[in-house]
């Protein structure tokens, strides 16, 4: 069995994607660590249903800013495999606000993990890229063909938070060539699923969509900008399948995008969850906000034929799992913001 006794860090894994992924592994055998400084993630993520951590918290888990490279040097030593998740990154608001500081955090950190990786050993290190480094142009009107990986380029994102993250890409690659270390990059498009950020300054769409109907009417049940815009939806268990699947079956292969070949707009996202809700909503459009780029969505070609990859959860069943996670931490006065 692959992951038995692996030692493998996972950096961002008290977050949404990262918390998941940890309990994977961690149940197929694997010695994992996590390193997070808990400006989105949780501890409370790491917890099994039955409120038993999934992994020893007292000396597996590193509260830590890896802006700091001598940090980054503590986490990776000993480590076989490495998950690089953690960046800073919210929502639309908070990207579009702190443009700078948000690029520059990401180049250090994404800079000081991929050094230190190499300098401590690893054999394998999987690094996380987005969606929103594909140009801005070919993102500006509705029902662009799926992009494939090579359509990154020539470069032009929208926000420093897509330049950040393709500049990531781009350092993986370089050690790639020079045979530093085995490399994997996966280029996730939008990401939803239990153990998602609901507080206003942090929220992605979906999460701010159901926490707005969770407390409608106490908080009006607003979507940012016309609604016409569409996103291509990936549920969080499809998500770590692909994280498990790159490190034995997709390293130094180039990027590998993961989403699903067609998009959902905002205005279908939020009138799904009103009527998960149950209850009669009044949605109000908001156009003086922003709301991004206007469509995409992946030709995941190469998930298929490289991580035998393919989306599995339908956007109805990963709202209703969504939804009823975000309803309990609400009732237990978890994730108020």
């Amino acid at each position: 069995m692959y992951w038995k006794n692996k030692r493998v860090l996972i950096t961002g894994g008290a977050g949404q994607i990262g918390s998941h992924l940890v309990a994977r592994l961690a149940a197929e055998g694997a010695q994992v660590t996590v390193a997070d400084n808990l400006w989105r993630g949780k501890k409370s993520n790491l917890l099994a249903e039955d409120g038993v951590p999934v992994i020893d918290l007292e000396h597996r888990f590193l509260e830590l800013d890896l802006a700091d490279y001598r940090n980054c040097e503590r986490a990776t030593e000993g480590q076989d495999v490495v998950y690089h998740l953690a960046d800073v990154v919210a929502g639309i608001n908070y990207v579009f606000g702190n443009q700078f500081s948000l690029f520059n955090a990401n180049l250090i950190i994404d800079s000081n993990m991929l050094r230190a990786a190499i300098a401590n050993h690893a054999s394998s290190y999987v690094y996380v890229g987005t969606a929103c480094s594909y140009p801005a142009e070919r993102q500006s009107k509705l029902n662009p063909p799926p992009f494939k990986e090579d359509d990154v380029y020539p470069a032009s994102p929208e926000s420093s938070y897509g330049w950040s993250k393709l500049m990531g890409e781009m350092g993986c690659d370089l050690a790639r060539k020079e045979k530093l270390l085995d490399i994997g990059i996966l280029r996730f498009h939008n990401v939803y699923g239990p153990h998602c950020e609901m507080s206003p300054e942090k929220s992605q769409v979906i999460p701010s969509l159901i926490r707005k109907a969770i407390r409608y009417p106490d908080e009006e049940f607003v979507v940012w900008g016309s609604g016409k815009q569409r996103r291509a939806f990936v549920f969080v268990s499809d998500i770590v399948d692909a994280l498990v699947s790159v490190a034995t079956k997709g390293m130094n292969r180039g990027v590998i995008q993961i989403g699903p070949d067609y998009s959902t707009s905002i205005k279908e996202i939020a009138e799904r969850v009103c009527a998960i809700s149950g209850k009669q909503i009044d949605i109000r459009f908001d156009t003086s906000k922003p709301e991004g780029d206007v469509d995409r969505a992946a030709d995941w070609t190469r998930a298929r034929t490289l991580l035998d990859w393919s989306p599995k959860t339908s956007i109805q069943e990963g709202l209703e799992q969504t939804y009823a996670w975000c309803e309990r931490q609400i009732l237990q006065g978890v994730g108020r913001g």
